[in-house]
């Protein structure tokens, strides 16, 4: 198989390599390469900036910001969150020895359903973990509404959620904290990578206690914490990527619109419709295959782009309710979860794909 003839489901952004070389020298000449050093506080300034986030604590990846935030917050017993995620969501509560309630999704969008949670809260809840998936807001206005009703606290997982705003307003806001992942597959990563926003200076100072040991100074540990810091050239590469996302998300959206277009005659077929009053980074393509419409099932047609080299995936498929450490939870009904499941397909999306990969992608799936 000719690697050139491959179609990967996404590929990284990476910055100019001489910039980046740049860096490096720098980095070198002063052997700082970790702990809080220049490109580090650089990086954290330039990113809460452009997100229009007032505090944001930087992070060696997504996961263990989820892990420090639900930390951060103090959070004891149940936390509510949704089954059509990628599975790090669930794990992060698990790791801190809580329990993840699972609850239905709603069937345009996938994300947590207002209208679902609230018969999951118990007096063991202590938050609601929402993930806008694919970077489509939730339906912050409702979910809050629950959250302040029975006084829980509210995390979002906005590791798709990158510069998305709705409403000419950051979603990254919403909730008392959010995440962010600056993964590989991201629409902006800094290789491995996250972050945690805040909302006040004695929050952001304590998630930073948190992910450095609990340190307050050279001889003072205030709290356990872990070592879940952002190195100095994850945010050197980071300040250099920032010069080149508006671009990044420019190609996307143009590589969305020609497959909407082409898409949208094909019984079958269906995709998500953008949001109303929301500038998307259009992080993914997922499609839903209604089988006896289109007269093959999701999965052959999986393996139909498979064998001309088009590795698409099935974001997010099996549901993590079908994984063995969640099985045993199910309390409650998931079938728009579990039909998004069984019907999704995320097509190849990343800013050099070019037209030619594109007319390749939709020829398979015409034919």
């Amino acid at each position: 198989m000719n690697k050139e003839e491959i179609i990967f489901v996404t590929q990284p952004s990476l910055p100019p390599l001489e910039d980046f070389i740049e860096s490096l020298k720098d980095i070198w000449e002063s052997k700082w390469i970790t702990n809080n050093g220049k490109f580090h506080k650089d990086f954290e300034q330039k990113i809460a900036d452009y997100l229009g986030v007032k505090h944001i604590s930087l992070f060696s990846n997504g996961t263990l910001a989820l892990m420090t935030a639900i930390q951060a917050l103090e959070l004891e017993g149940e936390i509510i969150t949704t089954p059509y995620s990628f599975v790090a969501t669930a794990h992060a509560i698990w790791w801190n020895k809580l329990t993840p309630v699972f609850v239905d999704v709603d069937p345009v969008y996938g994300n947590l359903d207002p209208q679902k949670i609230e018969e999951a809260i118990t007096d063991k809840t202590s938050a609601i973990l929402p993930v806008h998936v694919y970077g489509n807001p939730c339906d912050h206005d409702q979910i809050k509404a629950i959250a302040d009703k029975h006084n829980l606290k509210l995390i979002y997982d906005g590791a798709h959620a990158f510069g998305v705003e709705e409403n000419q307003q950051s979603v990254l806001n919403y909730g008392d904290l959010s995440i962010l992942s600056f993964h590989a597959t991201k629409v902006f990563n800094t290789i491995e990578g996250g972050a945690i926003i805040s909302h006040s200076l004695e929050m952001k100072q304590h998630i930073d206690r948190l992910k450095n040991f609990g340190f307050v100074n050279e001889v003072i540990v205030q709290e356990p914490g872990i070592n879940a810091k952002m190195n100095e050239l994850q945010a050197a590469y980071g300040i250099l990527q920032l010069k080149e996302i508006d671009d990044n998300i420019s190609q996307r959206k143009r590589i969305s619109e020609q497959y909407r277009k082409q898409l949208s005659n094909i019984l079958g077929i269906t995709y998500v419709d953008e949001k109303d009053n929301t500038k998307h980074n259009y992080s993914y393509f997922p499609i839903f295959i209604d089988e006896e419409k289109y007269g093959m099932s999701r999965d052959k047609l999986y393996e139909k782009l498979k064998e001309n080299n088009i590795f698409a995936r099935r974001y997010f498929y099996p549901l993590i309710t079908e994984f063995t450490p969640y099985s045993d939870l199910v309390k409650y009904d998931l079938s728009n979860a579990q039909t998004m499941a069984n019907q999704v397909i995320c097509l190849p999306i990343y800013s050099e794909l070019t037209e030619e990969d594109i007319n390749r992608i939709l020829e398979v799936i015409n034919a």
